[in-house]
């Protein structure tokens, strides 16, 4: 992939791509997911777990040419008040590929996740402590994709729990869920008493989904059973979903971004999220909420390479902003 990208488009590779890998390898844990119920799924799952690595490989590879090359553009990005959340998503990508290695049985996934692990606490306090320096952020900077360095934390237990790396999980559990609070906060008052987000990142509100369905597994992954606080965590990610779907009619009015695939990774884990709490409890309203949710994941998907595809061959990506 890299030595197919001009020196020009190099410069202007972002960042955020790596959402592409969050969205393609939750897509495939939530199809093994719902083999529980549809068997055939297995298969499809680990068909799309190997395309998600590979495209991965080709990602990483074409941004680490980048780093070597265009050093001060990667700096950039770092010091860009958006961009800078979306660093994590390449742990986070490598904590999702251990699931799937996981759930495929391979033995690969206990390296994997160590060392998306360790990339993810590096990142964590690295962009938490940008945060928190003397860089001037705006409120009209804040936006749910923050919560994605929080995310990538209360995902390390759902992989790390049954590695056998119980307190290390519990740490990043923990962590995960301390920031997602904070955070929480932080963006529905921005949401509620600033100025509206500009268009361009109004799917990143789909982000709100994520926390509460990945914390769910996670915790779920930890106590080994579904209580009170795994409930709580469930059906606030079905709360959230609501009022994403509130806003859906201004979301399918805007122009397709990089941004959009903000719809395909809080998706696969709310569908997750369900297949596993009907697992758990027998529940065929949760079987039947995962199937309709994973009918949707499936459309969000195609649809999303569709226009990804289309936009490259249009050159509107790897572009100046």
């Amino acid at each position: 992939m890299s030595s197919t990208v001009r020196p020009s488009r190099l410069m202007h590779f972002p960042v955020p791509l790596f959402a592409m890998v969050m969205g393609s390898l939750g897509f495939s844990v939530a199809l093994m997911s719902g083999a529980t119920i549809w068997p055939f799924l297995y298969g499809v799952g680990a068909v799309v777990m190997w395309g998600a690595i590979i495209l991965f490989a080709g990602l990483a590879a074409t941004y680490i040419a980048k780093c070597l090359r265009y050093s001060d553009a990667v700096k950039l990005e770092w010091n860009h008040p958006v961009k800078l959340a979306f660093f994590p998503a390449i742990s986070i990508s490598l904590l999702l590929m251990a699931i799937a290695l996981l759930l495929s049985g391979y033995e690969a996934a206990r390296g994997v996740w160590l060392v998306g692990a360790g990339l993810q606490g590096i990142l964590t306090i690295a962009v938490i402590s940008g945060w928190i320096s003397h860089r001037a952020f705006e409120v009209g900077h804040l936006t749910p994709a923050w919560f994605i360095p929080a995310v990538g934390n209360v995902i390390a237990p759902i992989a790390g729990a049954r590695l056998g790396y119980v307190e290390l999980s519990w740490l990043f559990f923990s962590a995960g869920i301390l920031f997602w609070l904070v955070l929480l906060t932080l963006v529905f008052n921005r949401l509620i008493f600033h100025n509206p987000m500009p268009a361009k990142l109004l799917p990143t509100l789909v982000i709100l989904i994520a926390p509460p369905s990945v914390g769910y597994l996670g915790y779920v992954a930890l106590s080994g059973q579904v209580d009170a606080f795994a409930r709580i965590l469930l059906n606030s990610g079905y709360i959230f979903t609501i009022l994403v779907l509130v806003q859906s009619p201004k979301l399918v009015k805007l122009p397709f971004a990089l941004s959009w695939w903000a719809l395909s990774f809080p998706v696969a884990a709310l569908t997750a999220a369900s297949f596993g709490f009907a697992e758990a409890t027998g529940s065929v309203a949760h079987s039947v909420i995962g199937t309709g949710l994973l009918v949707l994941l499936c459309v969000i998907m195609v649809a999303l390479f569709f226009r990804t595809i289309q936009a490259a061959l249009r050159d509107q990506i790897c572009v100046p902003d």
